[in-house]
């Protein structure tokens, strides 16, 4: 790659944890460390850091930033906080922070085969050989069909622990495309056999994982059977991701256990409290607590206003971001926002077209897009509020019980059983069903305000976090409105659609 000139100006995007920021330089600084340096004075981080790069030579793949002459004229870098920082946190409590277990969700597209190991890559190159020349399939042994099945058990299982029968079939057609000799004779796929034993396969791999100690199988182990005859039925009652989450329940860092785990919780909770909180250590201690909350949620289920006391953390809106990204490894605002602003015009468009029409639906949307209308300026911001309000009434959903007003001048609302909500203050008496320049706007959860947020936009985004952060049901008068976010928006397990989601889908493509 040809570095750029000295004398030319540089161009960075900076991104921290929680933000990113632009920084302009006049020229090329002499090394990373005077970087490193010049990031740390004009963006005032006062942490010890490296950097990485996203490398062109590699379709923008991180890579750790050894030579300044590497690092293009126009750059994005990425701040990678050191373990040892002093001024994070120190190196007894935070020593073996580990990552999540899995850092990727299942492939989009087709479903990537492992390479095998060398005798049987040997065996199948010789096999699709003879195939293509001689439509001759593999003799296929029992070692043979043995060692394919544990590779790709494996390879499934560092996706997720429970695939559906549409990923099942994902794996075994992938598998066929990329080995025809191994495709059935007589079979109208051609790998539908193969999809039967690589799901049975999954079973033998998931009791080998939980006899290994794997927790996120090890929780639905004791179930029914000849020496438990009065524990639950085998099928019943079984944990496992269900909104395509890729975190679900890891294990404990290496060398942490449930009680130094719970001192570290402690210690979150301390400096929640404080006037002045640091950020970084709180992010740094909720990653390596992240096992034990999950272990919480999951297991024990406690009520929501007993776990926000327990991880106060979670109030903060950056913080709460990052649970959801440990969770699904996914960053939910810029997705979110990214694929909303992507669907803003059609969106309207459509939500004019239904209000042009007779009925209730059409004269809700009519009164939202009218109020829209008469707003004097028409932001993104104003656009986002009017396509998430309206988006429930066009899947004819009921709005009441989840999107609610108040007035600041008035006294507590009655929020008693209330599960989730949005509730918008606002500073007059107006019975307008959208509010743009609301007083705040407050999430409610198990009738407690989590959090208070200026825009509606943030507010629902928020909600959505939490409801995946704390494993909650979604609403069921917004379901659909959800589940859009969740597999249409975000992209999070996008099977099974519902009519009115899949004809939604349809007038959006």
């Amino acid at each position: 790659m040809a570095a750029a000139t000295p004398q030319q100006p540089l161009v960075l995007r900076v991104v921290e944890t929680d933000r990113a920021r632009k920084l302009k330089l006049s020229s090329r600084p002499a090394s990373v460390d005077a970087l490193i340096n010049i990031i740390k004075e004009q963006l005032d981080i006062d942490l010890d850091f490296s950097l990485l790069y996203e490398d062109p030579d590699f379709n923008g793949k991180l890579t750790s930033l050894a030579d300044i002459e590497e690092l293009p004229q126009k750059a994005v870098v990425h701040i990678s906080l050191s373990q040892d920082s002093s001024s994070i946190a120190s190196t007894d409590v935070l020593s073996d922070v580990s990552s999540p277990e899995r850092l990727t969700r299942w492939p989009p597209g087709p479903f990537p085969v492992p390479t095998f190991a060398f005798d049987v890559e040997l065996k199948l190159r010789d096999g699709n050989a003879e195939y293509e020349r001689n439509n001759i399939h593999v003799k296929l042994t029992r070692d043979l069909k043995h060692d394919i099945l544990e590779k790709l058990a494996s390879t499934i299982y560092g996706f997720k622990a429970y695939p559906s029968d549409k990923e099942f079939a994902m794996v075994a057609e992938a598998l066929v495309a990329k080995h025809p000799c191994l495709k059935e004779a007589g079979s109208e796929t051609g790998w539908n056999g193969w999809k039967y034993s690589i799901k049975f396969k999954m079973g033998n791999y998931r009791n080998k994982m939980r006899r290994a100690g794997c927790q996120e199988v090890t929780v639905n182990a004791g179930k029914r059977s000849r020496s438990n005859p009065d524990n639950e039925p085998s099928h019943s009652n079984i944990k496992r991701p269900k909104r395509a989450e890729v975190n679900f329940l890891p294990n404990f860092p290496q060398g942490k256990d449930p009680s130094s785990l719970e001192q570290l919780r402690q210690t979150i909770v301390e400096e929640v409290k404080k006037t002045e909180t640091n950020l970084p250590l709180i992010r740094k201690m909720m990653e390596t607590t992240f096992p034990l909350r999950r272990q919480t949620i999951v297991m024990s289920c406690p009520p929501v206003n007993e776990l926000m006391d327990l991880w106060p953390a979670l109030k903060i809106e950056s913080e709460l971001y990052a649970e959801f990204q440990r969770i699904t490894n996914q960053n939910l605002p810029n997705t979110f926002y990214a694929e909303l602003d992507r669907h803003l015009p059609r969106l309207m468009t459509l939500f004019r077209q239904k209000a042009s029409k007779t009925g209730k639906t059409a004269d809700v949307l009519a009164e939202i897009l009218k109020i829209h209308d008469e707003q004097e300026m028409h932001d993104i911001h104003t656009k986002r509020t009017t396509v998430l309000h309206a988006l429930p009434v066009y899947l004819r959903e009921d709005v009441s019980g989840v999107f609610r007003t108040c007035t600041d001048e008035s006294d507590e609302p009655e929020l008693d059983g209330v599960a989730v909500a949005l509730l918008t203050v606002i500073s007059d008496h107006n019975t307008s069903p959208v509010h743009y320049q609301p007083v705040k706007i407050s999430v409610v959860s198990e009738s407690d305000a989590v959090v208070s947020l200026p825009r509606f936009g943030d507010a629902f985004l928020v909600l959505f976090g939490l409801i995946y952060a704390l494993h909650l049901s979604y609403p069921k008068a917004l379901t659909n409105t959800f589940e859009f976010t969740q597999k249409i928006l975000l992209g999070l397990e996008s099977g099974k659609l519902s009519p009115r989601l899949q004809t939604l889908k349809n007038e959006l493509m």
